[in-house]
């Protein structure tokens, strides 16, 4: 089998278009449709339903879509691996949900380029599920993630405290920062489920987003408001560009560090967590 295979199946999985995917690969489209072709008739299933704009995974195609992601994910980390060898670096890979990296994860990444030279610092975002699996398969050393599941070949360690508030460009209560331009951001399954807690009467949301940096923007711009990190709205706060809703309780979400107990780093990973805290 051609590396190149999963890398096109992974791109018209995640495009759901072939001339789209062969743009994004510099390709034609027939190279894409080749190439495809090449791996069903390797595997000797289809992968995707082909209708007229609409393609969909098939069952046997959403099972290879896991397989495809590691499979690809360790060739690129072997060739990085191998390449690094010369030089004498350690590769480590680090991934995080796009929230954390916001808020925590750039300030550490930085920290730990300058005090650790000898590591060959490799970052992704991706969804929860995603990191996990990445840890599970070793083709990522250490995640940061807001949920994270019960496993037994999972260490846990929690790293950060973050204070999500609700704020908004003007000036109110929650009842009305709620009934105009109320942005609900998805900090997590257990954040959702405390807000529908505290506000079970909520109108909907004019905007439903899993990134806090876009709320922040969308609220600067066109005014609404949000429950976003502390440390992120703080300098606006400060400023008077965002006004905090006071009788709006904060929501307190704990961020976790995982990475696989059974991986060759794990002291190395213990080691770094303790000496470059993550505030």
């Amino acid at each position: 089998m051609d590396i190149h295979d999963f890398v096109t199946f992974l791109e018209v999985s995640r495009t759901r278009h072939f001339g789209q995917a062969a743009k994004n690969l510099h390709l034609t489209q027939s190279a894409v449709s080749a190439r495809i072709h090449q791996l069903e008739q390797q595997l000797g299933t289809a992968l995707f339903i082909r209708e007229r704009n609409n393609i969909q995974l098939t069952p046997a195609g959403e099972k290879m879509l896991r397989y495809a992601e590691v499979i690809t994910t360790a060739w690129n980390r072997a060739r990085q691996e191998v390449g690094l060898s010369q030089s004498g670096q350690l590769p480590f890979g680090i991934g995080g949900i796009v929230s954390l990296w916001d808020i925590l994860l750039q300030e550490w990444i930085q920290q730990l380029h300058r005090e650790h030279g000898e590591l060959a610092l490799h970052g992704e975002t991706h969804g929860n599920d995603v990191l996990i699996r990445r840890i599970l398969n070793n083709t990522l050393d250490i995640a940061f993630v807001f949920d994270a599941p019960q496993n037994d070949n999972l260490a846990i360690r929690a790293v950060a405290t973050i204070n999500l508030i609700m704020v908004a460009s003007e000036a109110g209560d929650a009842a009305r920062a709620l009934a105009r331009d109320y942005i609900l951001v998805d900090w997590g399954t257990s954040f959702l489920m405390r807000h529908a807690q505290q506000f079970p009467e909520q109108p909907t949301p004019t905007l439903h987003i899993g990134q806090g940096r876009i709320a922040l923007a969308f609220i600067l711009n066109c005014g609404g408001s949000a429950y976003l990190a502390e440390p992120m709205v703080q300098p606006y706060l400060d400023d008077g560009r965002l006004q905090r809703i006071e009788d709006a309780p904060a929501i307190e979400r704990t961020a976790y560090a995982v990475y696989n107990s059974q991986n060759e780093k794990a002291e190395l990973i213990e080691q770094l967590l303790d000496e470059i805290r993550i505030v």
